[in-house]
């Protein structure tokens, strides 16, 4: 392509826009409203998943014994457990050591609640178990759960089959609200390009009397909604930076602020995805309207 006639297609398409310049704003402004709200629903999915790695790298499961069990069942138990495929870690937990703990939850100030209690240990005996994966523990649980002297077992991967049902629903809400801005993206940018297209009937018909081709008509009109979508997608990740900087900021001094992606991560691996993504809307959105309305 000579620069003439890139010049020429460039200074085309922002006349374009300049002409028709509310319903211009009006195609970038829902093309930003579109990937902000995909932005702070990616957003969501990354904070969330951050969640699942960390509860993921904590997850344990706690055998409690009950208290007719005999010490050939427990020594059963214990060998099954250690021998176990992927188990890193058994700690035995007494009645007693169970007492001294809750007593520490409580506090010296609650001490009273537990005055006396000690003659009749209600605290269960248990077994903490930890494993090298989180996919290794249900095989661990399924391998005792029906051995003699267990009175229950708490796994914890259940926290994480929570956050994964969690994340998976908020990925759908997002999916779903994207695809219905795209759709009023590709409507307000069309019905931009067909009223420049409108306007300028007269002037396609005479370019293609003398022999332009399709695509010289094309390009002009294509770029307008390129550009469109790119400033919309600019001002999206703006927007997007700004408000999530300021909620990382409010929970900055928190420990919920350790396991959130940083703000910088929307300039290092956003900007990028979604300019693409907002250029493609802005061309889409263009080829349509021009298909539709031009018969070139």
């Amino acid at each position: 392509m000579k620069i003439n006639t890139y010049k020429f297609f460039v200074s085309d398409s922002l006349k374009g826009l300049k002409r028709n310049r509310t319903v211009s704003i009006a195609a970038a402004a829902t093309v930003a409203a579109t990937l902000f709200i995909l932005g702070i629903f990616v957003l969501a999915i990354l904070n969330i998943n951050q969640g699942v790695k960390d509860v993921e790298s904590k997850v344990e499961a706690k055998i409690y014994l009950n208290n007719n069990i005999t010490t050939s069942q427990q020594n059963d138990l214990e060998n099954k457990l250690k021998n176990s495929d992927g188990v890193t870690e058994v700690t035995y937990e007494s009645k007693s050591q169970a007492m001294d703990k809750f007593k520490e939850q409580l506090g010296p100030e609650n001490k009273g609640l537990v005055a006396g209690m000690e003659k009749d240990n209600p605290m269960p005996t248990s077994y903490t178990v930890k494993v090298k994966e989180p996919s290794m523990l249900s095989g661990v649980v399924a391998g005792i759960k029906n051995m003699p002297g267990i009175e229950t077992i708490k796994d914890g991967r259940e926290a994480v089959d929570k956050l994964v049902k969690v994340t998976n629903g908020i990925k759908w809400v997002g999916i779903t609200l994207f695809l219905i801005l795209i759709g009023v993206s590709l409507f307000l940018i069309g019905n931009t390009i067909k009223i420049t297209v409108y306007s300028r009937r007269r002037e396609i018909g005479i370019m293609k009397f003398i022999g332009a081709t399709d695509w010289f008509i094309r390009w002009p009109f294509l770029m307008e909604g390129m550009v469109i979508g790119f400033i919309g997608s600019l001002v999206s990740v703006v927007l997007l930076y700004y408000a999530y900087r300021a909620v990382f900021i409010k929970f900055s001094n928190s420990f919920i602020a350790m396991q959130m992606v940083q703000p910088g991560y929307i300039f290092t691996n956003i900007l990028g995805l979604f300019l693409l993504t907002g250029v493609i809307i802005g061309a889409a959105g263009s080829i349509l309207s021009i298909r539709k309305f031009l018969a070139v």
